[in-house]
Parts: structure tokens; sequence; C-alpha cells
């Protein structure tokens, strides 16, 4: 049977323009690095000290207080930032005019602009069974490449989040912000998750629809695909978690986390969120 795929209902243009008002609305604060050099920013002044550079002289307050002094510039952060998305095809689970899954792809939208306006390079790695993994990049281009090719869905991909989290953990630095979107019906990626927060900032985002907690008690489901018309019949009790189970493994794990409705609005508590924790001045 060929692989059936979907489209976000949303159009490029407006596609774009939802990622970049959602970029623009999350405020990641003013922190400041504690860094100073050549950077982009001038950040003060200072006296003048052999081995510094000429070039680097302010000549403006050295006229003005008779010291020789020179600019300091403050260093960019450079904090990789991997967004790791579950591509698979419980994500597509939908009773809302939007999915699990077309939240997800917007939201890693929105985030990854704001970590490259935060001079951090970004990097995606689609969790479902298709091979998409794309080093950090500080290249708009990149990360709009990427966004649209998530934008389709395979009905069909199976889960593989613990796997594809454990594969990713050789490759990463010394410090790497990671943020993982997903339902979390995976069995074993809490495991993986708590294993990669032990030596990164591991920030989990879920997505929830609403029938899942009525679905969670059901027994045995009976279902039929829209688009392939096949019918299938599956566990709730196996396929899908609770939500408070997932929470509570998450915060036993010390592995921050928000829970996020498909059919309630997102932006208010995802930018409390992130400027609470100050997730990208860690």
């Amino acid at each position: 049977m060929p692989l059936l795929e979907h489209t976000d209902p949303l159009d490029s243009r407006q596609f774009f323009i939802a990622i970049k008002r959602l970029a623009d609305s999350l405020s990641y604060g003013t922190d400041r690095s504690q860094l100073l050099g050549q950077g982009i920013e001038y950040v003060q002044s200072r006296p003048y000290v052999q081995g510094d550079p000429v070039k680097s002289i302010d000549w403006r307050v050295s006229a003005r207080t008779g010291v020789t002094h020179v600019k300091e510039y403050e260093t960019p952060k450079c904090l990789p930032v991997w967004f790791i998305v579950d591509t698979s095809a419980s994500m597509t689970l939908s009773s809302t005019t939007i999915s699990k899954y077309q939240l997800a792809v917007q939201i890693a939208g929105g985030l990854a602009l704001s970590c490259i306006d935060k001079v951090s390079p970004v990097g995606i790695l689609g969790a479902g069974s298709r091979d998409l993994n794309i080093k950090p990049s500080l290249s708009r281009d990149t990360i709009l490449t990427w966004l649209h090719e998530l934008r389709n869905y395979d009905f069909n991909e199976s889960t593989h989040l613990a796997e594809k989290l454990i594969s990713l953990s050789p490759s990463l630095g010394e410090n790497t912000l990671i943020f993982v979107l997903s339902d979390f019906h995976d069995p074993d990626v809490l495991r993986a998750l708590k294993r990669l927060n032990h030596k990164h900032d591991v920030v989990s985002l879920i997505l929830r629809d609403p029938a899942e907690d009525d679905l969670r008690g059901a027994g045995l489901i009976r279902g039929k695909e829209v688009e392939s018309k096949r019918e299938f019949t599956i566990s709730a009790k196996k396929e899908f978690s609770r939500l408070e189970d997932t929470t509570a493994a998450l915060k036993k794990s010390s592995v921050d986390h928000l829970a996020l409705h498909t059919n309630k609005p997102i932006l208010a508590p995802l930018r409390l969120f992130v400027q609470s924790r100050h997730l990208l001045s860690r």
C-alpha cells in the first residue's frame, strides 16, 4: 500500500507569517552575555591596557577624559539548539482544526527563528521513521527549508523517538539546548530523556489532543483512517499515555516540561514558560 502524505492547510506564505508572528511574540528577556570581547554589540569603554588593539580605541571617550580608552563589545552566545520533532503517526491524531503535529511544527518554527535572532545555531531531528537530520545552522533559509519539509507528514510513520534521542547524544557538544516536541506515547522515551538531561538542557513540550484524555480508558478502539479507509483496532491503554503520568515522570527526572493542548491558546503559556526559565540564557 503506498504511503499517504498530508500537507498543512496553510500555504507557504501563511505558514511563514504564522511562525514569524510567534517568533516575534516570544521574548527571551534581555539578559546580557557575561563574556566581553570582540563581539558585535557595544557594551562599555574601559582604560587602555598594554596589548589592546589600536583599532578598538574609543577616541571620543579618550578625548573627553584625557585617558586612552578602548571599546568592549558583547560576545554573542552560540548555544546550539536542537529541535526533536516527533513525526510519528500518533501526532496526526486530531479532533480539532489543528493537529498535534501541525502545532508542533509551528512552535518549532517560531522558537527556531527566535534562536537564530539570538545567534544560536539551530538543528533539527525528525523522531519518526523518516531520515531527517540537519546539523545546527545559523541560516534562516536552511531553517525554512526543513520547516517546509516537516509540514508534509506520513499517516503510517512509526515512532522512534527514544531511539533517535539516544543516537543524537554522541554527536552533541558540551552544552546544548534540546527541545523535544512530542505526544510522548513512546514508552521508552522517558528513560532516554533522563539520560540526555544529565549533560544537556532538555525541554519537553507535550502536545495533547483533547480526545486523548477520553480514549485512555476506552479499552479496544476500532477506527478507520480518513485518507486510506483502512480499518484498524488498537488498545487505548497501550497506545495512549495519561498526561498526568507523563508529567509526573518528567518532573521526577528533573526535565523541564510544558503541556500544550490543540484546543487551547498556546502563546501565553509558551511565552511565560520560556521567560520564566530563561531558556536561552542558561
